[in-house]
């Protein structure tokens, strides 16, 4: 299945990213490239990712990859990564938060 990001986790993956590079670049890539690599495990097991606690919603279910929550949304034709935030975070406050 294909795999669309999000404009809003992509800004994640940056921010991720920016934060992590501030102690070291090289950790920072590594840990954006970990992330990205688990939407080919979503793009073939759409539902291998547990439900979301804050979402009543099966079709929004979510990944973790180290301390990420990778939040997806499977469609039928497409599945799109929605957010990816810290695992302390709760996804709603953090969509609340997108919404202002």
């Amino acid at each position: 299945m294909r795999i669309y990001w999000t404009s809003t986790a992509e800004s994640h993956l940056d921010s991720i990213y920016a934060y992590i590079a501030q102690n070291s670049p090289e950790y920072a890539q590594h840990m954006v490239d970990r992330i990205t690599r688990r939407s080919k495990q979503i793009a073939t097991f759409p539902l291998s990712g547990r439900s979301v606690p804050e979402y009543e919603m099966g079709q929004i279910r979510e990944v973790i990859e180290f301390a990420y929550r990778i939040i997806y949304y499977i469609k039928p034709d497409q599945i799109d990564i929605l957010a990816v935030i810290h695992g302390a975070r709760n996804a709603l406050s953090n969509y609340r938060a997108m919404e202002k």
